[in-house]
């Protein structure tokens, strides 16, 4: 019990003192973890499991809607991409469907590592 609160403190920590860059990377992060739980859970037969993350995921990508800045372009294709994993995963759900978790991981992993990718070359350029 001791170890958990350490270990939910630690994780508060992180969260509270990283940049919105860093945010945004651990919440894409989350999400490819996430799925590939709901994944393993279909795999184990575990639909209660499957079931519980993704709902986490959909709860997470409303989340990442809630935080896009609307004054950019891109603002509006990361929501059409959001909304699209969100009605797929209601879809993976009720269909109990590996594939369209599969679909849904690439495109959160695309999204993570382009991200990621993003962050990195912006903090090159500050570094000039």
């Amino acid at each position: 019990m001791i170890a958990k609160q350490y270990k939910e403190a630690y994780l508060e920590s992180i969260v509270f003192t990283a940049s919105p860059e860093k945010l945004t990377l651990m919440l894409y992060s989350h999400l490819v973890m996430l799925i590939r739980q709901a994944q393993a859970g279909l795999e184990e037969k575990d639909l209660n499991k499957s079931h519980n993350n993704m709902v986490k995921a959909k709860k997470l990508i409303i989340n990442l809607e809630n935080t896009l800045d609307r004054k950019y372009k891109i603002a509006d294709d990361l929501l059409a991409m959001y909304e699209y994993m969100y009605r797929r995963l209601t879809e993976a759900n009720l269909k109990k469907d590996w594939d369209i978790l599969e679909e849904i991981l690439s495109y959160a992993r695309v999204l993570r590592d382009t991200w990621a990718e993003a962050v990195k070359i912006v903090k090159e350029q500050n570094k000039k």
